[in-house]
């Protein structure tokens, strides 16, 4: 029996784990790199054990320190999570020779799926169906499109589609140095690109007696730079018999390998029904929540019982309703995908009634440039597809929100595209509807910095706000108030006076106020009354009400004169580090958008491009240099 498990994570899933071990009667260590000390999982936990550093590579990635940790904490069993080292064969013997239980499946099993080329020789040997690899010399126009892979590591990284072929050396050689980079392994290989394809995915679960069973589908197509967004369970619209096919490939790629505990097994469907092997995940995946909410069961509790020895219940879990999960990312899809970091001052999401939030986050915790830029996966349960998805969509739009800009406008607006609610949607869905799903909508703006500039005159020393529009001790001259809209950088300024006969606004003719307070205020606009929540955090001004939510920076009335950049210069969008310079140098001349250098933060590598046609004047990334946001990286002098 395990007494007390250490989980080699951090955030949510450590979070995540945590909760089946205090329900369980396990006792739980975190580990946790200097800045997580104050984070949420370290302060759940019954023990918790520095791993000196900041960096990944330094703390969470150290087999070493993090076996050390278990000793030292009294912990009998690892739990590794996902990501880090869940996935890796070392650290599991090296769990299991420490004397340790290891949760999770055995090390040749993990080496067995580790690398995606030697997988798919096994799969195609146990009769799963695949993609024939391909020669990168011997493409041709005929095959394309094609798609570059890392053959180790998950997550999108070192991926590219390639649809000509004079780009395939190109982007072989982008593909290597950022595989070598996130992975430490240069391999990629190249395969087809199956364009308007389906990801689907096979939850697998197996003991040590022999039973290996599948828990059913999920669908995972929703995806951005090859990661997933959207996941739901069961996969919809998919016919029996492609239904059967995939739990018996999956169940089989299982057996191939000896397998043991919490799996899956991933694969695309073709526009033509025909399903392709794509890779196992030998590990719990972050989108198990859908599946434990259809089939009403706890994963990690399962994953705790196998590796104790115990086998899976006698009677198979009966599937009930639909589930779908949307991750929340500090993310801006609108201007490349761009994660963002800072405070997250409010996170607010509504949990019950068939709603699950999984997080790794309180309020007040920062958001760093060291991991990944999750926040929390929000989960909808419902008697039917419609449903659930109308209830997620519903919870995430009346969020509070308050921090760095997110993807939850994105989300909402696929969970209610037309081909996504009649499931339509494919691998290519958010990147051919991107610009219509990040499209600004001002049509509300104007009135959410109305009531942000309100509310700030009800917090001015001497200023008493009434209701229904009476006002006193207040000047009757004109009033004006400056906003910055973000993340667009759309400037809107608020005039308006306030009498004693009520509100007198610019651009707002047919609206009264009814109430005005420092965090509330309501307006009757054209008769329909309309509430306004408002928090600010410094020069940071959020709005949020039944018609959207707003984030505003509040302007100085006097602007800074030096705050301003010489014309051409390319910005670090985000702190990060300088992992790659083009072949380029000051004097050459480059072309608008050209990649200039890439930058690599919350393990994503970002491109920063020329904004412009001209000539590279300055030139001050070098690789290994950490950024601030805002540092200029080089300057184009345009021609």
């Amino acid at each position: 029996m395990i007494r007390s498990l250490l989980v080699a994570n951090r955030a949510e899933i450590a979070r995540r784990i945590f909760r089946t071990c205090r329900e369980l009667g396990i006792a739980t260590v975190a580990v946790h790199s200097d800045p997580d000390a104050a984070a949420p999982h370290v302060r759940e936990a019954d023990a918790a054990v520095r791993l000196p550093g900041a960096a990944p590579a330094d703390t969470y990635l150290r087999a070493d320190l993090i076996v050390k940790a278990a000793l030292a904490a009294g912990a009998d069993a690892v739990h590794p999570g996902y990501g880090f080292l869940s996935e890796n064969a070392d650290f599991a013997r090296a769990v299991t020779d420490a004397g340790l239980t290891w949760v999770g499946p055995p090390p040749e099993a993990i080496e067995a799926m580790a690398s995606k080329t030697r997988a798919k020789d096994l799969m195609r040997a146990a009769g799963v169906p695949l993609l024939a690899p391909l020669d990168p010399d011997r493409a041709t126009p005929d095959d394309l499109p094609l798609l570059v892979k890392a053959a180790a590591g998950g997550g999108g990284r070192g991926m590219r589609v390639v649809h000509d072929l004079a780009a395939l050396p190109a982007e072989l050689t982008s593909a290597r140095a950022e595989a070598l980079s996130a992975f430490g392994d240069a391999e990629v290989f190249l395969e087809p690109y199956v364009e308007g394809a389906r990801h689907v995915e096979v939850q697998i679960l197996a003991d040590a007696h022999g039973e290996v069973r599948s828990l059913g589908t999920r669908d995972c197509s929703l995806q951005r730079r090859h990661q997933k967004v959207i996941e739901e369970a069961p996969a919809p619209q998919l016919p029996d018999e492609l239904r059967h096919a995939l739990d018996e490939a999956a169940v089989g790629a299982a057996r191939a390998i000896g397998y043991r505990g919490a799996g899956t097994v991933e694969f695309l469907v073709g526009r033509d029904g025909r399903p392709y092997f794509l890779e196992m995940n030998t590990r719990l995946q972050v989108e198990h929540p859908v599946t434990e909410c259809v089939y009403g069961v706890d994963l990690v509790a399962l994953q705790l019982r196998v590796a104790e020895g115990e086998p899976l219940p006698a009677e198979p879990p009966r599937p009930r309703g639909h589930a779908v999960e949307a991750r929340l990312y500090a993310e801006d899809p609108a201007r490349g995908w761009r994660p963002g970091t800072g405070t997250m001052h409010r996170l607010a999401l509504a949990e019950g009634a068939g709603l699950r939030v999984d997080s790794g986050l309180a309020d007040g915790d920062d958001i760093t440039v060291h991991y990944d830029p999750m926040l929390a996966k929000v989960i909808a349960w419902a008697p039917t597809r419609a449903e659930a998805v109308r209830r997620l969509a519903h919870a995430l739009e009346r969020a509070r929100l308050h921090g760095p800009v997110t993807n939850r406008d994105l989300l909402v607006r696929a969970l209610r595209h037309p081909e996504f609610q009649d499931a339509r949607m494919d691998t290519g869905f958010l990147e051919r509807h991107l610009k219509d799903l990040t499209a600004t909508d001002e049509t509300t703006t104007p009135l959410a910095a109305l009531a942000a500039a309100l509310a700030d005159a009800a917090q001015r020393p001497g200023t008493v706000a009434g209701r229904l529009g009476g006002w006193r001790n207040v000047p009757s001259q004109p009033q004006l108030k400056a906003y910055r809209s973000e993340p667009d950088g759309t400037e809107h300024e608020v005039r308006y006076r306030l009498t004693r006969d009520g509100l007198i606004a610019d651009d707002h003719p047919n609206t009264r106020l009814i109430e005005a307070g420092p965090h509330h205020v309501v307006l009757e606009v054209n008769g329909v009354r309309r509430a306004f929540d408002v928090a600010a955090y410094g020069t940071q001004v959020c709005v949020d009400s039944p018609l959207g939510a707003h984030a505003f920076t509040a302007l100085p009335r006097f602007p800074d004169p030096t705050a301003r950049t010489e014309p051409g210069s390319l910005l670090a969008p985000m702190p990060g580090t300088v992992v790659r310079v083009a072949d380029v140098a000051v004097g050459d001349r480059v072309e608008a958008g050209q990649a200039i250098l890439w930058l690599e933060a919350m393990k994503m590598e970002h491109r920063v491009t020329a904004p412009a046609a001209g000539v590279l004047s300055a030139l001050h990334a070098t690789p290994g240099r950490q950024v601030e946001v805002g540092a200029v990286l080089a300057v184009v002098n345009e021609t």
